[in-house]
């Protein structure tokens, strides 16, 4: 049996087809990238900040909770940097994490947009399916109309005349 693991399940879920496509993969990156900034954000943000007077980031815990806050622009305004290094970490953290959720967003929406096209593109086949086998049938019973046209004209030559002469 396998080792379970954080790290082996996560590479059995990226080794998936789903998981390869572009989308997929820069969103996982991005919440990656996402998740180490926050850390990373917090974790230096409270050295920066402590030596404030009025700093209310003082500790990880806090740290992390405005990190949270400020990378989805909730910014509830109950904790914010006030030095101005405090705020340059503040302006990455919110950079990074309005960039993220907009890759989220289009990764969704390239999901979503490319299940439709898939489903259409069965439609379309299904239908140009529909219509060849159609034609064919079409174009067997129009050829046996014909022949049997034909055979009417060669009963009708053969008892005396020509379909057109009889109405004279």
């Amino acid at each position: 049996m396998p080792p379970i693991s954080f790290t082996y399940l996560l590479k059995r879920l990226l080794r998936g087809e789903p998981w390869q496509r572009l989308h997929v993969k820069a969103a996982v990156w991005a919440t990656l990238l996402l998740m180490l900034v926050l850390l990373v954000g917090s974790w230096v943000i409270v050295p920066v900040e402590a030596s404030s007077r009025h700093a209310t980031i003082t500790s990880f815990p806090r740290a992390l909770w405005w990190s949270v806050e400020t990378a989805t622009t909730v910014g509830y305004g109950d904790m914010y940097p006030v030095t101005p290094w405090g705020r340059v970490i503040a302006s990455v953290v919110m950079f990074v994490g309005i960039s993220v959720f907009s890759i989220v967003t289009a990764s969704l929406a390239t999901w979503f947009v490319s299940n439709a096209v898939h489903r259409m593109r069965r439609l379309a086949l299904t239908l140009e399916h529909a219509e060849r086998k159609g034609r064919t049938e079409a174009s067997e019973d129009l050829r046996a109309l014909h022949e049997r046209f034909d055979r009417l004209e060669g009963l009708l030559r053969n008892q005396g005349g020509s379909p057109g002469e009889r109405g004279n």
